[in-house]
């Protein structure tokens, strides 16, 4: 059973083509190789992270003329929270649990910005499965603009590949939450499993290659019913937009948001193969900063001056899950954990179980070896941590982080 704090890459052990890429600068001596992504020494694992444009096939994503400047506290917050007795503070903390970046921002007024492990602010750093919510962004964005009706339109109006196989009568909310019903295997020492298979369409770079492997799967749940965590639906929302709106992930995503939102800097996506389509569960390399102004362009519900970007009432609703719904927290894995999940994101516990620190609606993106983009509402509080975990999923540094960012807002009230 894969946890869903950090879920499912945890076991990757499957080659990678060398492509012909640019070298990587020489700045950066110990970058790792493609194929050994997943195990990379300690050494590698920060120049890689921030370089992964030399390793794989990407797509810039255009920024805006002007940057949206971000206030900034006279003095960092002072933040601390107890681990067996002990007060940790920020430098430990991340010492502890090997952050390479950390940004803690309220009212939209930054009050803790840190850099490690040779990052700087022009350091563009990968997502791993953040880049799942960002592209449900996208959806949420082109429902906006009409070019999606609905999320109950079935996924194979827009992607016509897909028409006979076991995503007939799939939804593409149903898309979103992860419920499709189809058989899905997120096991990677297995050469058979589903999420190698869909990595071989990959590794082969053929355009279309992983949209094969998604229509050769078999239903076992009926749609709507069952959670099964799916990197493989989450690269269908890349289909999903260009069948909707003939763009690329890219291009859209620097057209409705990066641009009009006033990025930094270009943010840039890994590729299906050259040319062709994102990685939408994956791939997406953005610097610490842009990271925050698009975590506060959620909080600001999907309005950049005065605009409206998402449909009215899209961001309210990704935590607004019924107690009765197999995606409410708590209910994903027979109730081992806490977390649920809606529109690609973590929805942090609720009720009952929700801490004082960080109350009730507050949801997460969460990439493997310590990413995340944390969204709470309520609080006005937008977090962004970058890390370098020795292994993809690491209980005491899961915990360690939400205990930080609660202790952030605490701090800060």
């Amino acid at each position: 059973m894969l946890k869903p704090s950090l879920l499912s890459l945890a076991l990757l052990s499957c080659s990678f083509s060398v492509l012909a890429l640019s070298p990587p600068p020489q700045s950066e001596p110990y970058i790792g190789t493609a194929d050994n992504l997943y195990g990379l020494s300690a050494q590698e694992q920060a120049p890689t992270y921030r370089n992964m444009n030399f390793l794989y096939p990407t797509r810039s994503v255009a920024a805006g003329g002007k940057p949206l400047v971000l206030r900034t506290s006279a003095e960092e917050l002072p933040v601390s929270y107890a681990v067996d007795g002990k007060d940790i503070n920020t430098d430990v903390f991340m010492r502890r649990n090997q952050v390479a970046g950390l940004l803690i921002m309220r009212d939209g007024k930054i009050l803790v910005e840190r850099y490690a492990q040779g990052n700087t602010p022009d350091s563009r750093w990968t997502s791993f499965s953040i880049a799942k919510s960002i592209s449900s962004t996208l959806i949420g964005a082109a429902v906006a603009d009409g070019k999606i009706g609905s999320l109950n339109d079935e996924v194979t109006r827009y992607v016509p590949a897909l028409k006979g196989s076991s995503y007939e009568g799939v939804s593409v909310g149903q898309v979103l939450d992860m419920s499709s019903g189809v058989k899905w295997n997120e096991t990677y020492r297995d050469p058979k499993s589903d999420r190698r298979q869909m990595f071989n369409a990959q590794l082969a770079q053929q355009p279309g290659g992983i949209v094969a492997v998604m229509a050769g799967l078999k239903r076992i749940h009926p749609a709507g019913s069952t959670f099964n965590y799916s990197t493989g639906e989450s690269y269908l929302q890349a289909e999903i937009l260009k069948g909707a709106t003939g763009k690329t992930s890219s291009a859209y995503l620097s057209e409705k948001i990066w641009g009009p939102l006033g990025m930094q800097t270009p943010a840039f996506w890994q590729l299906e193969s050259p040319n062709g389509t994102e990685i939408a569960s994956s791939g997406f390399s953005a610097t610490l900063r842009d990271y925050a102004r698009f975590g506060q362009f959620i909080l600001n519900d999907g309005v950049i001056n005065g605009k409206r970007v998402l449909p009215q009432g899209w961001v309210a609703s990704i935590a607004d899950v019924s107690p009765e719904s197999h995606l409410y927290p708590g209910k994903l894995y027979d109730g081992e954990y806490d977390l649920g999940y809606h529109k690609q994101w973590w929805i942090l516990p609720k009720g009952d179980k929700a801490t004082a620190e960080h109350g009730d609606g507050a949801f997460s993106a969460v990439g493997i070896f310590g990413q995340y983009l944390y969204i709470n509402p309520a609080k006005k509080t937008v977090a962004v941590v970058w890390s370098t975990w020795p292994e993809p999923e690491v209980e005491r540094s899961e915990k360690e982080t939400f205990a930080y960012i609660g202790a952030a807002i605490k701090a800060s009230e």
